[in-house]
């Protein structure tokens, strides 16, 4: 269980959230939505601890991510995953090689450096490529694919953390509707298949009702709305949107798309893993 109680984040005496309190269980895959400045993204970050809370706490289990540092704090970073818009990969590198770079937090300080990755994890990047549906871009530099096809990447990268959480901020944003699609369904079955909680920010409403179970509305850093999807209102809605809302139903993707997504695969013993 994630438990977010009176979080507070301030920057220059101005609040980005407010009094933010939410309990959020092991396996719930919840969307996050409002206007640009709601404080959607600082939520988020304060989550996976890129940005600490001015007041509050967050607590995961047992665990006071509040209150962590160092080697405590990488590992948290580790089970709570973050993926972003920018997609954030080493565009020179290969696909392979990104993915792989989710297993550094695993490795001692030595390897990590050396960029040495075994033969198990080299077969572990290559099935969860496989699941995405992009082992043929493996050896591919992640700067020559599309859009779609690098926050796949990411996804992938994120899987090898083996999370518990995975913190999803605007990912399909800068996505066409087909790739956002894919993206969103990917996200949906690692929760899915793999248990795994999915918290993503999410501009429009539709996409939000179509993938999350659970959706918050934020505005001016304040939860105004947190509930199934059925029962987001009209009038609620216009509290989140404000005078945008008669254009927060528009989605970048409406139409449901089934991909083939494989359910989880045992990892590879080194004797079988791709060389």
């Amino acid at each position: 269980m994630l438990v977010l109680d009176g979080v507070d984040r301030y920057y220059n005496n101005k609040a980005a959230v407010s009094g933010v309190s939410l309990s959020i269980p092991s396996g719930s895959f919840v969307g996050v939505i409002g206007r640009s400045g709601a404080g959607k993204s600082t939520l988020l970050r304060m989550i996976n601890r890129l940005v600490d809370p001015t007041a509050g706490s967050i607590r995961f289990g047992d665990l006071d991510v509040t209150r962590l540092n160092g080697q405590a704090l990488r590992d948290w970073r580790a089970r709570c995953a973050m993926i972003f818009q920018q997609f954030n990969l080493v565009g020179r590198l290969d696909v392979l090689t990104n993915v792989m770079l989710g297993r550094l937090n695993h490795r001692s300080t030595l390897q990590s450096l050396a960029k040495s990755f075994s033969d198990r994890e080299r077969a572990m990047a290559i099935m969860a490529l496989e699941r995405l549906g992009i082992a043929e871009v493996g050896l591919q530099r992640a700067g020559t694919l599309s859009g779609g096809q690098q926050q796949r990447v990411a996804i992938a990268r994120a899987m090898l953390q083996e999370p518990k959480i995975i913190l999803a901020d605007e990912p399909i944003a800068s996505l066409d509707p087909r790739n956002a699609q894919i993206v969103m369904s990917s996200l949906q079955e690692l929760n899915r298949y793999d248990g795994i909680t999915v918290v993503t920010n999410l501009h429009t409403l539709d996409t939000a009702r179509e993938y999350c179970s659970r959706i918050i509305g934020m505005a001016a850093g304040r939860v105004v709305f947190d509930g199934a999807p059925d029962k987001l209102t009209e009038s609620v809605v216009r509290e989140i949107y404000g005078v945008e809302a008669d254009d927060a139903s528009f989605s970048e993707a409406t139409t449901s798309t089934s991909l083939r997504f494989s359910p989880p695969i045992s990892p590879v013993e080194p004797a079988l893993a791709v060389t």
